[in-house]
Parts: C-alpha cells; sequence; structure tokens
C-alpha cells in the first residue's frame, strides 16, 4: 500500500498544533491538525513544511521531526514534489487574532492565491483551510485552475467529512424520515469563517442539490456593503431554495452548532456540533413523532477521513467527497447571502453578478 507524501504550508493551528487547545471534552475532534492526522494514518506522512516564520519553523521540526522546513512554499514544492500540499494558512494573508482588514481596500486572498500556485506547480492533491476565496472572482480562479491542472481539492468544511453526518445522510437516503421536506441550522454565526460551514453542511445532508437562489441579512441590519468590498466578517441569517424544491435556512440562536433536516415522517438532528444525533419518526399516536432509540455513531477524525478521500480519488479517478466544484458552490451561495444584503433582501440566482464582491475574513 502506498503511502502519500503531504507538504504543508502554514505551520500554526491548522498546520500543526490546534489538538493542543482542545480539553477532554473536545478530544473526539482529533486528529485534527494536518501532521497529527498524517501521523494516526498509514496512508499518509508529512515530509515538508513552509512557513513565512522563522519560529513556528523551528517548533513544526521539534514537534514533528521534519527537517525539510521552508521560508518559501513555491521552493517547498519544486524541491520536495508532495503528493498532497496542504494549505494551513490565515484565510487572507492578515494574521489572525485579526478581525477585520488591515487597511481600506485590502484584498488579500491567500487561499486562493495558494491553492492556483499549488496547482499550477503540479500537485496532485490539494487540502486547503476554508473559505475557498474571499470573492467568486478568485473562487472561479481556483476551479479553473484545478480543472485546468487536474487538481484534487478538498477543503477545511470538516463537517462534510464526519462519520456522524456520514451516517446522518445515510438513514436520510434509506427513507428513515420518509421524503425529505428541508433543513434548518441553529446557531449564531459569521458568514465566511462560519456559515461556509453550515451551507455546506446543510446541502451535504440534502443530497448536494444544486442551487436555485440565495438571499439573507447581514447583522447588523445596518452594514454597508461600499464598491463590492466589506473589511469585517459579519453575523448573518441566510435562506437557500435548491432545484428539487427542498429548502434550508439558518436561525441565529446561540449555542452549539445544530442541524435538523425534516422529513415527512419525521426528522433527524445533529446536536452538539456532529457528537450526538436524535431521530423522531411516527409512533403509536396519530400524527405526534416519537424520538427513537440513540442512532450516534463512534465519533472519528473528520480530517483523517478528508485526507484519505484525497487519496482514495487519486487511485480510483473518482472525485473527492469536498471536490472544487461543490466547494465552488458553496462559496458562491455564501457570497450571495453578502449580495442579498447588498440588493436589500433580494434572491440572488446563481451565478452571482458581482463576482468582486470581496468578504474579509480569517
Amino acid at each position: 500500500m502506498k503511502t502519500y507524501r503531504v507538504g504543508i504550508i502554514g505551520l500554526g493551528r491548522m498546520g500543526s498544533t490546534i489538538d493542543e487547545e482542545f480539553d477532554e471534552l473536545e478530544t473526539w475532534r482529533s486528529p485534527t491538525a494536518i501532521a497529527a492526522a498524517c501521523a494516526a494514518s498509514d496512508r499518509l506522512e508529512t515530509v515538508a513544511g513552509a512557513d513565512l516564520l522563522p519560529e513556528r519553523r523551528r517548533a513544526f521540526t521539534e514537534k514533528w521531526g521534519v527537517s525539510a522546513v521552508y521560508e518559501s512554499h513555491v521552493e517547498m514544492i519544486e524541491k520536495e514534489a508532495p503528493d498532497i500540499v496542504a494549505i494551513c494558512t490565515a484565510a487572507t494573508t492578515a494574521p489572525k487574532p485579526a478581525r477585520s482588514a488591515p487597511v481600506p481596500g485590502f484584498r488579500g486572498d491567500a487561499h486562493a492565491e495558494l491553492t492556483i500556485s499549488a496547482a499550477d506547480a503540479g500537485a496532485p492533491m490539494v487540502f486547503c483551510e476554508k473559505a475557498m476565496a474571499c470573492s467568486m472572482e478568485m473562487a472561479d480562479s481556483v476551479r479553473d485552475a484545478c480543472h485546468r491542472n487536474g487538481t484534487l481539492y478538498n477543503s477545511g468544511l470538516l463537517r462534510r467529512f464526519n462519520n456522524q453526518n456520514h451516517m446522518i445522510r445515510r438513514r436520510i437516503e434509506e427513507g428513515d424520515i420518509g421524503e425529505v421536506r428541508g433543513a434548518v441550522h441553529l446557531t449564531r454565526s459569521s458568514l465566511m469563517h462560519g456559515h461556509i460551514h453550515s451551507i455546506d453542511t446543510l446541502s451535504y445532508l440534502l443530497g448536494d442539490p444544486e442551487v436555485r437562489a440565495a438571499r439573507g441579512d447581514l447583522l447588523p441590519r445596518e452594514t454597508k456593503i461600499e464598491g463590492n468590498w466589506l473589511g469585517h466578517d459579519p453575523v448573518a441569517t441566510f435562506q437557500i431554495e435548491y432545484e428539487n424544491g427542498m429548502t434550508a435556512a439558518s436561525v441565529p440562536f446561540q449555542g452549539k452548532w445544530e442541524f435538523e433536516v425534516v422529513g415527512s415522517d419525521g426528522s433527524i438532528r445533529s446536536m452538539n456540533d456532529g457528537q450526538e444525533t436524535q431521530l423522531r419518526g411516527k409512533g403509536g399516536r396519530g400524527e405526534w413523532w416519537e424520538i427513537a432509540p440513540d442512532p450516534s455513531v463512534e465519533p472519528e477524525s473528520s480530517v483523517v477521513y478528508l485526507l484519505e478521500d484525497l487519496v482514495n480519488a487519486h487511485e480510483t479517478g473518482g472525485a473527492t467527497l469536498g471536490n472544487v466544484d461543490i466547494t465552488h458552490r458553496t462559496t458562491e451561495t455564501c457570497l450571495s447571502v453578502a449580495e442579498s444584503h447588498m440588493k436589500g433582501g433580494a434572491w440572488i440566482t446563481p451565478p452571482m453578478q458581482e463576482r468582486d464582491l470581496y468578504v474579509f475574513h480569517v
């Protein structure tokens, strides 16, 4: 069985250290850092890393025993020729904990630029942290670069790779809740850092239907987008209509992330950010739904699954679960919410007109 070589760009949280932040109630997520996921998989090996900061390069070598570290990601790819390039930088080049653009008109888009660079350099497979891009103009360029070079792609929309959600989708497809009507996401969240996840998860649970239209609001509602530019990542709400007639919406409650898919004969709910599931179905009391036995499964690492999904697609010639076209569609739906807000809450039918509409995020 072949072992695939991984080179990581960005040796901070997602690249190396994020698992150190989890307390005992969160260890079910681990391994989450790319280097940790590679260490847990017999299909993957971290062979190189790149970061602009020398202290991060030193810490990465000490933690993972990887001596091939570079300041330039271009040099890393040229010299090490990794099978998978994992892009784990901040989304915009503005380092965390930045919450707003460093200067008016700033249009940094590191995730998009690095993906295009890796694809054009010949990387067979790319993992890119979310979001794919800060504008559809750049998302178009990412999609085109991956198609042009035959680069397989998955992004850091990790709930798509959560085995609890795989079980939920399977139960839906098997008819456990009858004919699906739609779904709801319950959590207050920002648009690009958070709702890129919720929109993608809703799409996955519903079977990845084509989007007919989307609309939404940025909060506070007096938020202004001027010159197709927004220098911070706003809290948002959204509604989505799909081509198959299903609908989805967000409800901005505070609390742990929850998703519920509703059908003609019941509903299935993901609770506590993917750790637990509740299934309801028709019981013995007429139209009332009754709680069924807990169908939850033992959590597994979404990041290990994501990386091995790239490898499986590479070996079989198939598509990845979060391929570049699906991620492009999720990104467009997400940015459509900002365009909708800019146009007074109008429904936006893809393709978006405002391809250069930029929303900053980290």
